[in-house]
């Protein structure tokens, strides 16, 4: 039996299918060593998208390397998203240390192309003729060291932000831009994020970068993690039980909620989402395998603020910090009523 063998210069190419490499992969042949199946850490069907929606995720590399970035009336440049991205994790940096990589997730695509190519048909247009640019764009990254055990489900303390185009006067000359930050728990299982008022910037207007990082570094220093109340808060949606129900009131309060006159509104406690949330609630209840019912078991306002986190996820971009926000308000709100504590209303969605 003979053995074969390699030549010393020979190489082998390997093209890649997914990621954000652009070029080909050479190795040396003699390197190349025989694969080995190791099984996965982490399972990727257990960490989806922190939000879906209509978004596709992109790299930090393509968003710097691919798209362009749009300018004012005046010709004057907008803060770009990449540009806003690494402010905000440089201010994270120096707040809490080490970060994960960012996710980043972008809708609403913006397509161009240069003066030479306007009278050409959209299919005889080369890749280097077009150009593109997304309208929103929304990211997140953990803070390496801070992990917690809340409710028997491991939380990570993240931090990202939004960006919409649409919400800045570009027709204009240069005026503040607008952004959302934040930082708040995210659950590792289904990557919900559960975000506080002291964690939520609100929209903030900045006009260059040093504005986003101070105003990053002003938020995230006042944010304390380890802040007992804030935890404390969140675990303790778990000691109040939600019956069969008491749920299908709070769905039915919900539908009625958004077509109520504006008068009628103002009095309640504002939980502003449509019928494909709701929907997405109530398939959560009955099918989600770590906060829906169980056989025999009743939920609690913890399950319940899990799944309205995991159906905001269905929110246009510029509107998911804000929802996210409100499930939290809106799931203590609930526990207050059931505990006979409510001041602002929220029996009303029980009743």
């Amino acid at each position: 039996m003979t053995k074969k063998t390699t030549k010393q210069n020979e190489q082998m190419t390997i093209e890649p299918i997914e990621g954000t490499v652009s070029s080909p992969l050479v190795i040396p042949a003699d390197d190349v060593e025989e694969a080995v199946v190791m099984e996965e850490e982490i399972d990727p069907n257990n960490h989806p998208n922190f939000i879906e929606s209509n978004t596709q995720g992109i790299t930090l590399e393509e968003l710097s390397e691919k798209c362009i970035v749009p300018t004012f009336a005046d010709n004057t440049l907008t803060v770009s998203h990449q540009s806003f991205i690494e402010s905000v994790v440089e201010a994270g940096r120096k707040v809490f240390g080490e970060l994960t990589p960012v996710e980043i997730r972008v809708s609403h695509q913006i397509n161009g192309r240069v003066p030479s190519a306007l009278h050409k048909k959209a299919s005889d247009c080369n890749e280097n003729e077009l150009t593109v640019y997304y309208q929103r764009m929304a990211f997140v990254c953990h803070v390496a060291a801070l992990s917690r055990s809340i409710n028997d489900q491991t939380v990570h303390l993240c931090i990202g932000g939004v960006r919409a185009y649409n919400e800045d006067k570009l027709y204009g000359k240069k005026s503040p831009m607008k952004f959302k930050i934040f930082v708040g728990w995210q659950v590792r299982v289904c990557s919900n994020l559960m975000l506080t008022c002291d964690g939520n910037s609100g929209t903030i207007e900045c006009m260059s970068e040093a504005d986003i990082f101070q105003r990053a570094s002003e938020l995230f220093s006042s944010f304390e993690p380890n802040k007992e109340n804030a935890l404390h808060l969140l675990e303790n949606l778990q000691t109040t039980v939600l019956t069969e129900e008491q749920f299908c009131k709070i769905v039915g309060r919900l539908r009625l909620y958004q077509f109520l006159p504006a008068a009628e509104q103002k009095q309640l406690p504002s939980f502003d989402i449509g019928d494909q949330a709701v929907n997405a609630m109530v398939k959560g209840y009955v099918n989600n395998p770590n906060f829906g019912k169980k056989e025999g078991q009743d939920i609690t306002c913890w399950n319940l603020l899990q799944l309205a986190t995991e159906s905001v996820k269905s929110a246009y971009i510029d509107r998911f910090v804000s929802r996210n926000n409100a499930c939290v308000d809106f799931s203590c709100g609930i526990q207050k009523a059931l505990n006979g504590e409510d001041t602002e209303g929220y029996s009303w969605f029980l009743s």
